[in-house]
């Protein structure tokens, strides 16, 4: 290949005379060391119209604009590949079957391909490396793999995950869409005005951004769960927690039930909504936020029902007058209102923060089988070795057995280190230390991929967000351009004047 000439009009091979050369040692001058891909594979400039080809050996193509030259025998090492089928070809037809266009004249092969693609995979057909670029959609790459004959196995390793997880995550987007539309497309409920009940109110509940509706609903979820949470935590304080070992009830503990009915209320009314807009009754009850919201309501209705009578003023609200029920009921009435914390699961409705932690929790199921599997093999490892240490020292004093050493185990190599069990002996001493330094690097190994994970799932939530509004504008923009021909006809019925600027859209 012709050497461009250098800087200042120089030829690359001359050097400009120094005065301060002899006193500087010149630099040695290594060859060039051209690879596989220059030695069987170049590129040819736009401005070069007919270059030297030998057809025997080489082909030229043609790829969005970008011009390659190919020696044969480096396509004969991938006879599958499109350019290799295009050397058995015997006519004009069966090559323009496997490309866009052919210049007879210049013996050119036209292909209306991505030429970044295509750069890509020339380097695969002469270097033997095929990587995905970072800037090149894996979806799209894959197409160009499969147009040109090239097979997926050829990745590297790390492009090839990536290709993969690309594909899981297309593919779980394409049944939630499938899911979508084989919701919305129902014309004969939705030509009812049943249907467009329903559909006002699905769009209520299950989307804040459609509107004033939606937003006021979320809104007012949103409180009544901080209100929930607030009043759980009132209802543990010292003197009402007096009160209740007594079976009485001051008008502060009246209130607070006052203000949980209310709430429950709000959340029954909720549940009810959304049972009612649902479309599959029995897909509905198998949702996991479902299955929530029904484990936080029932133990209000379950304290209610095995009250045998109902709350006054001056009676502990569920909890009835006298020990005699206190000591049937009592603890399983507390251990029933203490699942009204689950009402702070809700908010996952109207987080994306949350949503996005369950769809990492949902798609990082082996790594977290991973954390817990090495973590299980490292405690039962390290529980014997340090009761066996502490039992020879002579120093049994919290390690009394190996089961009670677990506990010790697992604090020690989450780094958490309650203090509660500690080792005193030396070897002990020298467990612990192993047993900890276990604990990070057995933490360290999974984290990384749950943290890529987290990114990639916040910003895929956040994608399908913004389309899922952009959408949403569109269908007004739609319902209000199919009232515009209303108005179009009114203006159209006008005899004088300039003409309405809606006639023109």
């Amino acid at each position: 290949m012709p050497l461009l000439t250098g800087h200042r009009g120089l030829h690359p091979g001359h050097h400009q005379e120094d005065p301060r050369s002899p006193l500087l040692p010149r630099p040695t001058e290594t060859p060039a060391l051209k690879g596989l891909y220059y030695r069987r594979v170049r590129k040819v400039g736009a401005w070069d119209r007919s270059p030297a080809l030998d057809l025997k050996r080489e082909m030229l193509v043609n790829v969005g604009g970008r011009r390659y030259v190919l020696p044969w025998s480096t396509l004969d090492e991938f006879p599958r590949s499109r350019l290799s089928r295009l050397k058995l070809c015997r006519s004009h037809a069966e090559i323009r079957q496997l490309c866009d266009d052919y210049d007879e004249d210049n013996q050119e092969f036209f292909f209306d391909r991505s030429p970044s693609a295509f750069a890509v995979i020339v380097s695969f057909l002469a270097a033997g490396k095929l990587v995905l670029l970072r800037e090149t959609c894996a979806l799209s790459f894959r197409e160009e793999l499969s147009y040109w004959g090239i097979e997926e196995a050829g990745l590297e390793p790390c492009c090839l995950r990536r290709l993969l997880r690309r594909l899981e995550e297309r593919a779980e987007q394409r049944r939630e869409e499938a899911l979508q539309r084989a919701e919305a497309g129902r014309p004969a409920v939705l030509a009812s005005r049943w249907g467009r009940c329903m559909n006002r109110l699905r769009e209520m509940v299950e989307n804040p951004q459609s509107g004033l509706p939606g937003k006021v609903f979320a809104c007012l979820s949103v409180l009544f769960v901080a209100t929930t949470a607030v009043s759980l935590c009132v209802s543990t304080m010292p003197d009402l927690r007096a009160e209740e070992d007594k079976g009485e009830c001051s008008p502060k503990c009246y209130s607070i039930f006052v203000v949980e009915t209310v709430c429950v209320a709000w959340f029954s009314l909720e549940f009810c909504l959304r049972f009612v807009q649902a479309r599959d009754k029995c897909q509905f009850f198998q949702g996991p936020l479902n299955i929530i919201d029904m484990l936080a309501i029932s133990p209000y209705y379950v304290s209610l029902a095995v009250s045998e009578e109902p709350p006054e003023h001056g009676e502990r609200p569920g909890g009835g007058g006298g020990g005699s029920y206190l000591e049937k009921v009592g603890l399983v009435l507390r251990v029933l209102r203490a699942l009204r914390i689950l009402y702070v699961m809700r908010l996952a409705r109207h987080s994306l923060g949350l949503q996005t932690l369950g769809l990492t929790v949902r798609r990082c199921t082996r790594e977290f089988g991973l954390l817990l599997l090495f973590l299980g093999v490292a405690v039962t490892l390290f529980a014997p070795l340090v009761y066996v240490a502490e039992n020879e020292a002579g120093r049994v004093l919290e390690f009394t057995s190996i089961p009670a050493s677990y506990w010790w185990a697992i604090i020690s190599m989450t780094t958490v280190g309650y203090g509660d069990m500690v080792p005193r002996s030396v070897p002990g001493q020298v467990v612990a230390l192993s047993s900890i330094l276990s604990g990070i690097l057995i933490m360290a190994f999974p984290a990384t991929s749950i943290f890529h994970t987290f990114s990639h799932s916040y910003l895929e939530l956040k994608k399908e967000q913004e389309r899922l509004q952009a959408r949403l504008r569109r269908l007004q923009n739609c319902s209000a351009a199919s009232e515009r021909p209303l108005l179009d006809d009114v203006d159209d019925q006008v005899p004088e004047g300039p003409a309405s600027p809606g006639a023109y859209a």
